[in-house]
């Protein structure tokens, strides 16, 4: 069956459901508190989760998806793999310090194969955020300041994640865009960085992953200039699908939709909710912002059914 007639045989639940990504609890990534998803995964109502790997722990939730559930849809299996999987690689700031595109590869390319051999599909890598202050706390995730070198490693290891021919994964760059550039160094907090800064300092890496070909890309928490990335339509609709031709699937980061509010930009979840999808973001990550808010959007006029659709 394909994609087209599959919506049409869908409930507004079930399509919401494709567009919701929780964790589950082997390994602790956010603030949330892991909920019990048995229920959810029978009434359709996930698309993804995160945080579970291993053989026989996803095949029991794929078993869940396929054969209890109404329309059988596979699960996506997610996890941060930053500097591998099993085997463990210098950190990505270190890794980059070598200045060598085919070790970049390479080691992404065995992380890959490793995490597939887990039951895994998706992992949230390669983190491209270039900094400039060492303050902050996430410069060790990411291959540090310069562009050039940024715009390599990202390519680089989408190559290697996505590799054809091998074991691979769906790669996500992350977090789009200019996370780095958080005001004095504070996680969350804005940036404010000029246009010619953002396109030739922070854009650069997220510009050759998708030209690498990477499936997902997933978007930063915080503000730009006073804009939360995840309704910044300017920079999702415009810049990465229309101007670069971005086709693959754009995410929230952990509990963000959600978040909207604290930005001061959405009233309720419903708001956050659709100003989210509207911009583009695809797939909520652990907030449940989509599906608590989206069903009441929809009866608010504030998003249609078609926008979800495409989703």
């Amino acid at each position: 069956m394909d994609v087209a007639a599959l919506l049409t045989k869908m409930t507004g639940t079930e399509k919401i459901g494709q567009l919701t990504l929780v964790t589950a609890d082997s390994v602790v990534t956010g603030p949330v508190v892991a909920r019990d998803v048995t229920q959810a995964l029978h009434a359709g109502r996930v698309g993804g989760l995160f945080n579970l790997f291993g053989v026989e722990e996803t095949r029991a939730a794929q078993r869940v998806a396929v054969e209890e559930t109404r329309l059988g849809i596979p699960l996506l299996f997610g996890l941060d793999v930053v500097h591998g999987f099993r085997t463990i690689f210098p950190i990505p700031i270190a890794e980059a310090g070598a200045f060598d595109p085919g070790l970049w590869e390479d080691t992404a390319r065995l992380a890959a194969e490793e995490a597939a051999r887990a039951g895994l599909h998706l992992v949230f890598a390669p983190m491209i955020d270039i900094t400039r202050d060492p303050r902050w706390g996430r410069i060790a995730e990411g291959p540090g300041e310069d562009p050039v070198v940024g715009a390599s490693f990202a390519a680089a290891k989408v190559r290697g994640f996505q590799r054809h021919g091998s074991l691979g994964v769906a790669a996500t760059a992350k977090h789009f865009v200019a996370y780095g550039a958080c005001t004095a160094g504070r996680d969350y907090a804005s940036a404010d960085v000029s246009e010619r800064s953002l396109h030739e300092i922070y854009l650069p890496p997220f510009r050759a992953a998708v030209d690498a070909g990477v499936a997902a890309v997933m978007v930063a928490f915080h503000g730009l200039a006073g804009i939360p990335l995840l309704v910044h339509d300017g920079l999702l609709r415009t810049t990465l699908r229309d101007h670069w031709g971005f086709q693959g699937v754009i995410m929230s980061d952990y509990g963000a939709i959600r978040e909207l509010g604290r930005h001061g930009v959405a009233a309720d979840i419903a708001e956050a909710a659709a100003l989210a999808l509207k911009a583009g973001v695809d797939i909520d990550m652990m907030g449940y912002a989509y599906e608590e808010g989206l069903p009441e959007a929809l009866r608010r006029g504030l998003v249609t059914a078609a926008e979800i659709d495409a989703s």
